[in-house]
């Protein structure tokens, strides 16, 4: 086997002719890359334009449409053990409407920006049946509701896809509770910012803050109806 040094571009064509080089070829083809990255699809005078399927030399692969060498339009794009994401892709990232699976069974289905969830959305945890539902912005909730299986929620703001400012509790017997959460970063937080998402793909960040709820005065005596469903 030789070395990965001495791997070199290499492009067929449909009828199998094998040529140097894609530079003004319209059609479908196949092109090895030296990186070990194959791609096998519709070429438009020579740049990936239209359905393909992309295998990166690490396992990942995406199947869907390109414009200009770069995903682009409705795709799907499995990222190995991250998990994978269906939906809409601009200029190579995740954008527009889409659904991630994560690989630990949660899920966000709803809309992206430049990779990154931004717009209405809802994220599902598996493991608690919880769910994060609401406006996001820059991969993180920002105004919406935290869901219990058990059907009370919460309505307010978040941070770091926490409580976090105004808000109330909700139940199912129509009573609601008034406050507001505070947040303060957990002692030992050491971990450096999380990366960009679409570097990342990871699932909702777990960020090491500590949230502690108050009830508006007035409504005091209700309180402990919180601690009772938490």
């Amino acid at each position: 086997m030789s070395d990965a040094g001495d791997a070199v571009y290499k492009f067929v064509i449909e009828d199998g002719t094998e040529k140097k080089s894609s530079r003004d070829y319209t059609g479908k083809a196949t092109a090895y890359y030296p990186n070990g990255d194959i791609y096998e699809g519709l070429f438009v005078m020579g740049v990936r334009d239209g359905y393909g399927v992309y295998k990166y030399a690490s396992g990942q692969v995406y199947e869907g449409d390109f414009k200009e060498n770069l995903k682009h339009g409705i795709g799907r794009m499995s990222y190995g053990k991250k998990g994978s994401y269906h939906g809409y892709f601009e200029s190579g990232k995740r954008h527009g409407e889409g659904v991630f699976m994560y690989t630990n069974g949660d899920t966000y289905s709803g809309w992206w920006k430049d990779g990154l969830k931004e717009g209405k959305g809802t994220y599902i945890f598996k493991d608690t049946g919880m769910k994060l539902k609401g406006v996001w912005k820059g991969g993180n909730l920002t105004d919406g509701q935290w869901e219990l299986p058990s059907g009370v929620h919460f309505q307010g703001t978040f941070d770091n896809n926490k409580p976090n400012g105004e808000g109330k509790w909700l139940f199912p017997n129509s009573n609601e509770v008034c406050g507001e959460y505070h947040q303060t970063v957990a002692e030992g937080d050491d971990d450096p910012p999380a990366g960009d998402e679409e570097e990342e793909e990871g699932a909702v960040k777990k960020v090491k803050v500590d949230v502690k709820w108050q009830t508006h005065p007035h409504l005091f005596d209700s309180a402990f109806a919180i601690n009772r469903v938490l």
